[in-house]
């Protein structure tokens, strides 16, 4: 495990990159016009993430406190009711997701990924454990999921000079 001042240094790249890119990206040309809406585009922008204090070893040891994702959900729950895509360009724009995706192992923040979804449509539609896993795997969930990083790929592409996809 990283040194507590490691984390911090790289919690703080990684919010500093994000800002990065939201403050230089030319808004002109839309990769998608969903992104068009600001409550799907960059829809954490106003939101205070203090990813400094994010301890993923933590969350891997003990789970995490719904209650501390609320921003997520809420914004998922509008997002998914414009389309599911909506729903998975939000998730997949929320920082602390961006940074566990950045800095742990594949396995590790898939489970976290899966492990966010679920407690969602827990929350949102009354759904147990097998029901939301059935739900993430379906046709019609993993076609907005690859869409949407698709689409965010491309547009970080264009925001960022010589950004890697």
């Amino acid at each position: 495990m990283a040194s507590p001042d490691k984390q911090q240094k790289r919690a703080q790249r990684a919010k500093a990159k994000a800002k990065q890119n939201r403050s230089g990206k030319a808004k002109a040309h839309v990769v998608h016009p969903l992104l068009a809406n600001p409550l799907i585009n960059e829809p954490f922008d106003d939101v205070e993430i203090d990813l400094s204090t994010f301890d993923f070893k933590d969350i891997e040891e003990h789970g995490f406190d719904p209650a501390h994702f609320d921003d997520l959900f809420q914004a998922m729950k509008v997002g998914e009711g414009i389309s599911l895509l909506a729903m998975c360009l939000i998730f997949l724009q929320y920082p602390v997701l961006e940074l566990v995706v950045a800095e742990e192992a594949e396995d590790a923040a898939t489970d976290f990924m899966m492990g966010l979804l679920i407690v969602y449509r827990g929350i949102f539609h009354d759904e147990d454990e097998d029901t939301a896993v059935e739900w993430i795997g379906s046709d019609a969930f993993q076609h907005a999921y690859n869409e949407a990083s698709m689409i965010l790929q491309k547009k970080n592409a264009r925001g960022t000079p010589g950004a890697r996809a």
